[in-house]
């Protein structure tokens, strides 16, 4: 009983961000995700062209 008790407990101390917040965390998420695609994508088209100049 204690265990359900205090899941519970939890539950009610538990709170939700608003949607202004959840907004603005998924967009903060989707731009870096996208940031480091960019990065990345031309990190690699880099090392390829360099690759390239060796072989």
């Amino acid at each position: 009983m204690k265990f359900i008790k205090s899941v519970f407990k939890t539950m009610k101390d538990t709170t939700w961000p608003t949607k202004k917040e959840a907004v603005s965390d998924t967009a903060t998420v989707i731009s870096t995700a996208v940031m480091f695609a960019v990065f990345f994508a031309i990190v690699d088209f880099l090392v390829q062209w360099a690759v390239g100049l060796i072989a």
